[in-house]
């Protein structure tokens, strides 16, 4: 009972791990493509 609940508590706490990582490359990169693309001034 208790291995089961630990395998599912870190499978968890990994995904978790892994959508942060994600979302922070995610944000990296729109940071940087608002950085480097040219303003519109219509």
């Amino acid at each position: 009972m208790w291995k089961k609940l630990l395998i599912v508590a870190g499978v968890g706490v990994a995904v978790a791990l892994v959508a942060k990582k994600l979302k922070a490359a995610s944000d990296e990169r729109e940071l940087w493509h608002e950085a480097t693309t040219a303003p519109d001034l219509r």
